[in-house]
């Protein structure tokens, strides 16, 4: 049987399951069996140390380390992050004592310097390693939970002092997902045969990547990034982050607290692979206790870092996204209704920012992702905007509050027809950064195409053409933060090239960049990179505020899950477009691939789509499962005479289909 119609047996004998089918996709998801991982081999050792084996098997013995410049690294294989383990079998020396370091790059791994996840320093020294101090007792040894690393694939294990000490039985209990018990047990899947690129499983490989990111960053609320003190060694991952958890945070090592900037990646990422949608509603809850009453600003960030209202308006912006996005995937209509009056309070913080006289949003809250520039009557915050205003149109109309939709949609065209008016450039094809610039930023044009402030098919064309000319070997470099790869802003740009129907250069895109992540010797090599350099090097933000600190940036970080949510929503085509999927679209866009298949899973059930593409002999099929009582639309991507269950349809363009199993032919002429 052939990969493309397994959905539809699945769906016949296992539909009332919460998880996704099985099949060949299944050697693609990084996430661990078991919740407690153990070596997959050794990277390397110094000095004088012995059957490292023992580190590997509990049947051979102990590995012995002597003298003190012994030191092993341990491989993972994949991001992992947790409470390590030990078991000391012999010491020799009353001083006898050990040092943990932790790296996500294998470029980084030092005996005595972990990552930094504290402060960004130019010598990599904030962190340092983790002492265990003598004298060492013969036994389970246990990292205290504070000590917990959020993310690493390398673990360095040094002598520091005594003669020599014996090991054996090296664990990590993996503390992320903590409301997952099986933690392969994904509601949503992906897969498809890329017959265009080098590694025909990329594709899928890029999609589990992302899913797989997005498990390492939910975590319990107390576990999260807490106080150290300035100049002070080491780290605090037992910090109160939320009143309620679990929580997702901005990183696996680093970062360990809310940011809603990223929610508009990494809240539909979860959603189409986890179905998790209990840490996108807690983090938005925790988000919404600290709004300012006043002004309606919410907080760039929540506890412990707690970056006020007022620093960003594009992040204060993306959590009314993220409340659209939480309310679509799940339909929890009371919490938005809970919710109602601080939502309406968000959107009139914004609104208090528009310039009556110039007539765009005034973003005097500039901080951002961490692009240079930014602020006044820039693009990206008045894009945000205007996708703030349609989507509280919507859920004010769901709400019963159609005066409040009407002023919204009203104030939403206005706001587009003068962002088209002030800061397209006609002669570049793409839109300007704000008033007092020449600038073409990345994050700017692709979100004008994403959210459809475009005002024509034509201008989201040649903006997707624009954002080509800044590709490189690696990826795409942003102009707004010159010689940096920010793949925040490429999910950004991925989304747009869709939408221009640039399907084509859009799986390209990820070829080129997140197909460089997942396979470059500098990365974990199964989450996705914060960032990096035009020339592949990690000091991503070198001079804009990570001080020249390679080892400061994330290899596991959410925002860089883009490729997840965009395979999912155009080229398998399913979307949800009412709460829950009450409604639903399915629209692919093949861009060669020959065959797709995949779903998510909705508090209403499951939807699946598979599809197969015979472009020789122009035969179009789609297969759908949808639950009972909803409805979706379906438009092939491709023209001919129409079948639907076997019936002639004769019919082109959209083909409306009920909740149940069907299957759509396309046959050209």
């Amino acid at each position: 049987m052939s990969p493309t119609h397994l959905i539809l047996v699945w769906a016949l004998i296992s539909c009332a399951t919460a998880s996704a089918p099985s099949g060949p996709w299944d050697d693609f998801n990084y996430a661990p069996a078991s919740r407690t991982v153990y070596p997959a081999g050794i990277h390397g050792t110094n000095g004088d140390v012995e059957n490292t084996d023992g580190l590997l098997s509990a049947d051979a013995g102990s590995a012995t380390l002597s003298g003190t410049d012994a030191w092993v690294t341990i491989d993972f294989g994949k991001e992992v992050g947790g409470v390590v383990s030990l078991v000391v079998d012999s010491v020799s020396g009353d001083d006898a004592s050990l040092a943990l370091a932790f790296a996500e790059s294998p470029s980084l791994i030092s005996p005595t310097l972990s990552d930094d996840s504290v402060y960004p320093v130019a010598d990599m020294t904030s962190d340092g390693a983790q002492p265990i101090t003598g004298p060492l007792s013969k036994g389970l040894w246990t990292q205290p939970i504070s000590w917990q690393r959020g993310g690493f694939r390398y673990l360095t294990v040094s002598l520091t002092a005594g003669d020599s000490v014996s090991l054996s039985n090296v664990s990590v209990a993996l503390t992320f997902s903590p409301n997952t018990d099986n933690l392969r047990d994904y509601k949503g899947y992906f897969y498809t045969r890329d017959t265009a690129g080098q590694d025909q499983d990329l594709l899928t490989k890029v999609w589990y990547a992302g899913a797989y990111t997005i498990q390492t960053n939910i975590i319990a609320a107390d576990q999260g990034r807490g106080k150290v003190a300035s100049g002070a060694s080491g780290w605090n991952n037992s910090g109160q982050i939320a009143k309620v958890g679990p929580v997702i945070v901005d990183a696996a090592r680093r970062d360990r607290y809310v940011v809603h900037g990223d929610m508009g990646i990494a809240g539909p990422a979860a959603f189409v692979a986890l179905n998790e949608l209990e840490s996108i509603r807690n983090s938005l809850d925790e988000m919404f206790s600290l709004q300012d009453t006043t002004t309606g600003g919410l907080p760039y960030c929540g506890p412990l870092i707690s970056i006020g209202p007022g620093e960003s308006d594009t992040y204060h912006a993306w959590s009314l996204v993220g409340v659209y996005n939480y309310w679509m995937h799940s339909g929890n209509n009371d919490w938005l209704k809970a919710k109602w009056d601080q939502y309406v309070l968000g959107v009139s913080y914004l609104a208090s920012k528009v310039d009556s006289d110039v007539g765009l949003l005034n973003a005097t809250g500039p901080t951002d992702w961490g692009r240079l520039g930014g602020g006044g009557f820039s693009i990206s915050p008045n894009v945000l905007y205007y996708k703030v205003l349609v989507d509280g149109a919507a859920i004010a109309t769901a709400l019963g509050e159609s005066e409040t939709a009407r002023q919204w949609l009203a104030d939403g065209e206005s706001l587009k027809d003068t962002i088209n008016a002030v800061l397209w450039d006609n002669d570049k094809g793409l839109y300007i950064d704000n008033t007092t610039t020449t600038l073409h930023p990345q994050d700017g044009n692709s979100l004008a195409v994403w959210f459809n402030v475009t005002a024509s098919d034509e201008q989201k064309a040649r903006i997707s053409v624009g954002l080509e000319e800044n590709w490189v070997d690696v990826g795409a470099v942003a102009p707004e933060l010159p010689d940096n790869v920010a793949p925040f802003v490429g999910g950004m740009e991925l989304h747009a090239h869709f939408e221009a129907g640039a399907a084509e250069r859009a799986l390209e895109f990820v070829r080129l960049q997140w197909g460089w992540m997942l396979t470059t010797n500098v990365s974990a090599q199964s989450t996705l990179l914060e960032g990096y350099t035009s020339n592949g090097s990690l000091l991503y933000r070198a001079d804009a505020g990570y001080a020249n600190d390679p080892s400061y940036t994330s290899h596991s970080h959410g925002w860089s899950t883009g490729p997840t949510p965009a395979l999912t929503a155009y080229v398998l085509g399913l979307m949800v477009t009412e709460p829950a999927g009450q409604t639903f679209r399915i629209q692919p866009q093949t861009a060669g691939l020959p065959a797709a298949e995949g779903g998510f899973e909705t508090p209403l059930g499951w939807f699946g789509v598979s599809w197969s593409n015979d472009s020789a002999n122009g035969r179009f099929e789609l297969n759908v499962t949808a639950p009972e009582g909803t409805q979706g639309v379906v438009i092939p991507p491709v023209a001919g005479d129409v079948t639907v269950d076997g019936n002639e349809v004769g019919q082109e363009g959209e083909i409306t289909v009920q909740g149940g199993m069907h299957s759509i032919v396309v046959q050209g002429q």
